[in-house]
């Protein structure tokens, strides 16, 4: 094993110590853009994705394909020319790839250079910030530290300009993920089911004490996420329709998620007699065969998305208590009728 020269050692440990601070100065805007039963999905990569401009918060089309990994990395063209350098600055090019043989990244990037010295107070000088995908800036001779971001995916570099125009190419190998629920074949409504995306497989030791890195995402929404195992948890309704799965991100690739729910939605009535009228002001308790509650509403037709299994509808009325017991199967939704008995 080599070690560095001694007199390298502490450049080294400056260097180090600068990318940690500048991971922590960034962290809350990366973090901006941003928890079971069964596990039944279907996922597959729709295809390369590229960024469609203009369209923020659904930056890729699957129709579009990237170039293939064999074709020869040229610099993108930054859609000006050269801008002119005054005496005294430095032009620093900069452009992103899905990897080394991958394609130019054509959008969705924000990138940030910052003063590689810290100021008195230890925090490092925004310098210039840019959120096109190939820019080109003008900055005087100096050390900087540049940053860029893609969805959550996130690189940063030291850079040195001296007198020459200096060309920096990041690699950034994320791709990114759009969800869907379904109960058998029928689609489940945007409005009432969600996504938390984990890192990491569900099954690893620590997998239940991880925060999710993306919360509350929508059917249909864009995750852009550094390739590798997430796991995701889907949410139907507000009770207990909740599925878990993994899922592997590929680099430069839109993988399409379909998760299938095994539940049913279902309304619950209090009822002087069958097929009468809901009574008003009915408190309502939802619990399991074991005495777990499952959900609490208030109302004459509460409506309630379970999982498939066995339940006892508890209702309060007018000082009285109203049970029954029902059995909810997947997809089949229907009324639940407590006689006032």
């Amino acid at each position: 094993m080599h070690c560095a020269p001694a007199p390298i050692r502490p450049l080294l440990a400056l260097f180090a110590g600068l990318m940690l601070a500048v991971a922590a100065l960034l962290a809350p805007q990366v973090h901006a853009q941003s928890a079971s039963k069964d596990s039944l999905f279907s996922a597959t990569p729709s295809g390369d994705f590229t960024n469609s401009p203009g369209l923020r918060g659904n930056m890729f089309s699957p129709g579009d394909v990237l170039a293939p990994p064999q074709t020869p990395l040229m610099m993108p063209p930054t859609g000006e020319a050269m801008p002119m350098v005054p005496a005294g600055k430095v032009a620093l090019s900069l452009s992103a790839r899905f990897g080394k043989q991958a394609s130019v990244i054509k959008g969705g990037l924000i990138w940030r250079v910052f003063d590689a010295k810290p100021d008195t107070d230890g925090k490092f000088h925004l310098v210039k910030e840019d959120k096109a995908s190939s820019p080109v800036l003008v900055l005087p001779a100096g050390a900087y530290i540049v940053h860029v971001d893609f969805g959550l995916a996130t690189a940063v570099r030291p850079v040195t300009l001296r007198s020459r125009t200096v060309h920096e190419v990041f690699e950034l190998p994320a791709g990114a993920l759009r969800m869907q629920g379904q109960v058998g074949d029928v689609k489940i409504p945007p409005n009432q089911i969600s996504f938390n995306v984990f890192q990491g497989s569900q099954f690893e030791a620590n997998g239940a004490d991880k925060r999710p890195i993306a919360q509350h995402v929508l059917t249909g929404q864009l995750v852009v996420v550094p390739e590798g195992v997430y796991h995701i948890v889907s949410h139907y309704g507000d009770a207990n329709a909740v599925v878990r799965s993994d899922i592997r991100v590929q680099a430069g690739k839109l993988t399409d998620i379909t998760i299938n729910h095994r539940a049913a939605a279902i309304t619950l009535k209090l009822v002087t007699q069958k097929g009468g009228e809901a009574l008003a002001n009915t408190a309502w308790s939802v619990l399991t065969p074991g005495g777990d509650v499952i959900k609490e509403s208030i109302g004459a037709f509460p409506r309630v998305i379970l999982a498939t299994g066995e339940y006892r509808a508890i209702a309060r009325n007018e000082g009285k208590i109203y049970q029954h017991d029902f059995k909810v199967t997947a997809g089949v939704d229907g009324d639940v009728e407590v006689l006032a008995k």
